[in-house]
């Protein structure tokens, strides 16, 4: 595998940590994240059957094959993190250099999330491309969607302070004593549309400071 040679603008794991704002997504948005990074990167398999882009279909093999770990809710509900997009890279990166499932099946059980982050950002070095690089937004006719109104709301967030006077927020009851006041604007709240999942999603993230909660 080959990566072009760029100067580098930032640190690569800088870059690929400014993806977490984009998260949760929901499978299509997934691969189509994970596809563009590819694209984005230049990287070029020596396989040529690994040269397919991650799909929704392909993601879900890879959960059965515990290769990528289970989304976070069921159904339409189902979301995946940050976490998931690095599982992903890492898989079709070691798949480009011509690793067979079986081997990186045995390499991500020894490797912890900070690992697998850190591979990936080496692997894809200089070529990495920042949220508004991606051909998503770049390409005419393109951003459209949940994927690229999330991109685009990472770029030019929703406005603060005395501009969001009269900009509509969404309350969400977590626990007692516990609400979450979002944006309706905000990227989280247009990829989820419903405020039952991303009231959970917060609620398991508070269990782990009050596991009383």
């Amino acid at each position: 595998m080959t990566v072009p040679s760029l100067q580098p603008s930032s640190d690569p794991l800088t870059i690929l940590r400014e993806y977490r704002a984009l998260a949760p997504w929901g499978l299509r948005d997934l691969a189509a994240v994970a596809g563009a990074i590819l694209d984005a990167s230049g990287i070029t398999p020596i396989n040529a059957a690994s040269r397919a882009h991650p799909t929704e279909r392909t993601i879900r093999f890879y959960v059965t094959r515990q290769l990528v770990a289970p989304p976070e809710g069921r159904g339409t509900a189902a979301v995946y993190t940050y976490r998931h997009l690095l599982q992903v890279l890492a898989i079709k990166l070691r798949q480009m250099e011509g690793a067979t499932l079986e081997a990186i099946t045995t390499e991500l059980n020894h490797l912890t999330g900070d690992m697998i982050e850190r591979r990936v950002a080496q692997v894809l070095g200089s070529a990495l491309p920042s949220p508004s690089r991606l051909p998503l937004l770049q390409t005419p006719g393109t951003g459209r969607g949940r994927v690229g109104r999330a991109v685009q709301g990472w770029i030019a967030p929703p406005p603060s302070g005395e501009a969001a006077r009269g900009v509509a927020c969404r309350r969400i009851a977590v626990a007692p004593g516990v609400e979450l006041l979002i944006d309706e604007d905000h990227p989280v709240a247009r990829l989820h549309g419903g405020s039952e999942a991303i009231g959970d999603a917060v609620r398991r993230a508070l269990t782990t400071l009050m596991p009383s909660l």
